[in-house]
This record gives C-alpha cells, sequence and structure tokens, in this order.
C-alpha cells in the first residue's frame, strides 16, 4: 500500500530531526570533545584500537566528511518537504 502525503511528511521531519540532532552532537564533539562515544561516529567495519581502548573519531574526519554529507543530506531533506508542501 503506497504511502499517503502526510505519512511522506511525518517520515521526512523525523529525518530532518534525526539529521540536526547528528549535526549538533558533530558540532559539539569539535567544539568540546563531548560525544566522543555517540553511535553515529561508529565506524562501518572495523572500529579502531589503541592500547586496547576505541579511539574517538578524528576530528578533521568530522569537520571535513561528516558535517558536509550531513547538512547536504539536511537541505535535500528540506527541499523535499518544500516540494511536498506545495502539492
Amino acid at each position: 500500500m503506497p504511502k499517503t502525503v502526510e505519512q511522506k511528511r511525518r517520515d521526512i521531519l523525523n529525518r530532518i530531526e534525526s539529521l540536526r540532532e547528528a549535526i549538533e552532537n558533530a558540532t559539539e564533539y569539535l567544539e568540546t570533545g563531548k560525544h566522543a562515544d555517540w553511535s553515529g561516529f561508529r565506524a562501518m567495519f572495523v572500529q579502531k584500537v589503541r592500547d586496547g581502548k576505541e579511539l574517538s573519531p578524528h576530528k578533521e574526519w568530522v569537520k571535513n566528511v561528516l558535517l558536509p554529507r550531513q547538512k547536504k543530506e539536511l537541505a535535500r531533506a528540506e527541499r523535499l518537504l518544500e516540494r511536498l508542501r506545495e502539492d
């Protein structure tokens, strides 16, 4: 059964909220080091380990890779929501 416009809108709003939370966590991590163990930073395959401890993500990776991707995805979701509102 196809989704209704209202269901699509709700899904997009949930995605936007999730992306904003991810951007907030990444920004806080860059500023204060907080959220180093946040699940959004987990490696896809193998966690980096040094002396038996999992390493936190590299700040340059968060700044140059994760944040731009999240911001781009947020902008895309917001545009999609606007298109749904126009219909």
